[in-house]
């Protein structure tokens, strides 16, 4: 027995959690807890030991039918005890019988099999330079676009996350978000949020690879930044090729996996959100 207690994490404790995803390199955004913690208040948890915390993880709940793990964490003098192993599942008690998604390492993608998760697909990072470009029919988004972005995020990750995505998409200091409005209603949208090194654009929803490039630039026009930071679902696209094209290289990868029956993926999803909360 690893000896230490599990609890629900408060608000405050999911930025200590991003700090150490921080000091993991993982590069969160400036301002992700906030957004994060409203997804689901009850998904964030922590284990302690007299009384410090020493580990941390996520199963935030989207949807009657989904949640999604992350924030997998245990600080490096307290691993090997059993203390992580104990709060995962703790944590996944919280999802009750939905399916569980995760992106993992290939490192332990097999870890991950032992508690029933297949691999599905994967995602990959690519890292680079992209000149911000206003384009005429992208705007930022307004409070009226909400139903709409809902619809899109929907259809392209094959669920709902509405309370996740209403704070991701409201305007912050350091996130924004670009909607692609031709005709008088969105077709598309993209956030972008600073992060510690860089920042992120993700999800990108698009009906196009063209649109999809088209959004991150404008993206970039709202929220400047010198690198910019996409996770992509791991599938041949000529949105991958176009930014590796201009110089994007490929940084890190996960496998996508999920306990349960695996949402289906949109062919508009062209980024993710997060690779911790999908």
């Amino acid at each position: 027995m690893s000896g230490a207690a599990f609890r629900t994490a408060h608000a405050g404790e999911v930025a200590t959690m991003l700090d150490w995803a921080a000091e993991e390199g993982w590069n969160p955004g400036l301002e992700d807890a906030a957004a994060f913690h409203a997804a689901d208040p009850g998904g964030f948890f922590i284990a302690e030991l007299g009384g410090e915390a020493v580990a941390a993880i996520s199963v935030v709940n989207h949807a009657p039918d989904m949640a999604f793990l992350g924030l997998y964490l245990c600080r490096p003098e307290f691993r090997g005890r059993g203390i992580g192993m104990g709060l995962w599942t703790h944590a996944l008690a919280h999802a009750g019988a939905r399916t569980v998604g995760l992106d993992g390492v290939a490192a332990q993608e097999a870890n991950y099999a032992k508690s029933g998760f297949l691999r599905a697909d994967a995602s990959v990072r690519l890292e680079g330079r992209l000149a911000a470009e206003e384009h005429p029919a992208i705007r930022a988004a307004m409070p009226g676009d909400g139903r709409a972005l809902d619809a899109l995020d929907r259809g392209a990750n094959g669920y709902g996350r509405p309370a996740f995505l209403a704070e991701w998409t409201a305007p912050r200091e350091s996130r924004g978000t670009v909607v692609l409005d031709r005709g008088g209603s969105p077709e598309g949208f993209a956030t972008i949020r600073r992060c510690r090194d860089g920042a992120k654009i993700g999800p990108i929803v698009a009906p196009d690879p063209g649109a999809a490039m088209a959004l991150a630039r404008a993206a970039l026009a709202a929220i400047p930044a010198e690198r910019a930071i996409l996770d992509m679902p791991d599938r041949d696209t000529a949105f991958a090729d176009a930014l590796r094209a201009t110089g994007f290289v490929e940084t890190f990868a996960t496998a996508r996996m999920y306990r349960g029956p695996a949402p289906v993926r949109g062919a508009m999803l062209m980024a993710i959100a997060t690779m911790e909360l999908g």
